[in-house]
């Protein structure tokens, strides 16, 4: 990856010995092997076996947990958060293992539409959840910086699986948690 930063640099006419781009190929190497390090991680991996039996069949909810992708069109940042919810059905999710799937999957080339259905259905699938919903809302450098260059759009998305799709009782509680 190293050799390709070098070219990358060479073509855009910059010169690879002056020496603030001296070890740029190399840092950018593995700054791009850290921005998609969800590649090199398993659901199965995340999880580590961290579900717990519980009585509970009240709304689960993590809210505000931060993320951090690249669009696959153009491989620039997009940043925001993630709303994840879910009525558990006799086990529920160690907590810091939602934000880590959120990771996951952000750690990746991905557009948020998908990153967003890939989350809830591997909570569901996790979990046996009764119900999963998520939000995630982001700004997109690829909005941002070049095309239309629109500073304040930010994009939503969700999805809803089980009784956050099927009852509005359960999807308006989530949506009035996460204002």
């Amino acid at each position: 990856m190293k050799e390709h930063y070098a070219h990358i640099i060479e073509a855009i006419g910059e010169d690879l010995d002056r020496p603030g781009l001296k070890d740029t190929p190399q840092r950018a190497a593995k700054a791009m092997q850290y921005l998609t390090r969800g590649y090199q991680q398993t659901v199965e991996d995340i999880v580590n076996d961290a579900l717990f039996p519980s009585d509970c069949s009240e709304m689960v909810l993590v809210k505000d947990i931060e993320l951090y992708s690249l669009c696959e069109h153009h491989m620039l940042p997009f940043i925001g958060k993630a709303h994840v919810a879910y009525i558990p059905d006799g086990k529920v999710l160690g907590l810091s293992k939602v934000a880590r799937i959120v990771d996951m999957f952000a750690r990746r080339l991905q557009i948020q539409e998908q990153l967003t259905v890939e989350v809830a259905q591997t909570v569901q699938q996790v979990t046996g959840a009764a119900g999963v919903g998520v939000i995630v809302e982001a700004k997109h450098m690829c909005m941002m910086m070049r095309g239309v260059e629109k500073q304040n759009s930010v994009m939503k998305t969700s999805a809803m699986l089980g009784s956050f799709r099927n009852q509005q009782a359960t999807r308006n509680e989530f949506l009035s948690l996460i204002r």
